[in-house]
């Protein structure tokens, strides 16, 4: 018989595949990524939804989503900072009260990029839920849109018209930038949220908007600054 030659015997263990190591998020991505959910999920469904179904779609545990956000007042908190406070932009402002410009072009310059940035679902659907619901996304975003947006086109404005500055803005003023503005706004409300075919592209749209509102603006704005300067005179002397 021939001398049987011994085999080494194999080891289990070095042919195991070894045990994938679970990845350990870092709390800044897990915070991100719990951002983003929220995100999506208020504009889904509103602010009806609770930390509860957030955990549930993240596949995490409450008491883990506390750890980052101890309240649902923190989470909403932290979707107004991504959604509204990151996304504006501090040049808008910059560009408004550039007088160098004319006052045409600084307007569909911005209002076109204002609406490319806004015109978002995510932006648009959690604006709307956030009114009917009483949250204060809608008051504390509108207070940053009149001063720092609003109030100086309306100054720009009437520089452009030489009308003076020097009398403060009127609420009837004010007023009437409001309209052009929410005028603007609701087209992407029609386009965005109620997924209408639009007649007109964004960039006609636009420029229509600003030519109607300055040809009025013309006549309207030194009959208002004229009013405006004899009532705070009359108010004065009284």
């Amino acid at each position: 018989m021939g001398v049987r030659e011994n085999k080494p015997v194999e080891s289990k263990t070095e042919d195991a595949t070894p045990a994938r190591r679970r990845t350990r998020i870092k709390p800044e991505e897990r915070y991100r990524e719990f951002v983003r959910k929220a995100v999506a999920l208020f504009a889904e469904v509103g602010f009806g939804a609770g930390t509860r179904e957030l955990a549930q779609r993240l596949g995490v545990t409450q008491p883990l989503l506390y750890r980052y956000f101890p309240s649902k007042d923190d989470l909403i908190a932290a979707v107004y900072r991504e959604i509204y406070e990151n996304r504006w932009k501090p040049e808008w402002r910059v560009m408004l009260e550039d007088d160098a410009v004319p006052i045409r072009d600084r307007m569909i310059a911005f209002y076109e990029d204002y609406t490319a940035t806004i015109f978002m679902p995510e932006w648009l659907r959690i604006y709307l839920f956030a009114g009917l619901r009483g949250v204060d996304i809608n008051k504390r975003y509108m207070a940053t849109l009149e001063r720092e947006i609003l109030i100086p086109i309306a100054r720009a404005t009437r520089r452009s018209f030489d009308v003076p500055d020097h009398v403060p803005l009127h609420a009837e003023e004010t007023e009437l930038f409001w309209h052009l503005h929410s005028g603007i706004f609701y087209y992407g409300i029609r386009e965005i949220v109620y997924m209408m075919e639009m007649p007109v592209d964004r960039g006609t749209m636009i420029r229509n908007s600003v030519d109607i509102f300055l040809k009025g603006a013309e006549q309207i704005l030194p009959r208002m600054s004229y009013e405006n300067t004899c009532s705070s005179g009359a108010s004065t002397e009284g």
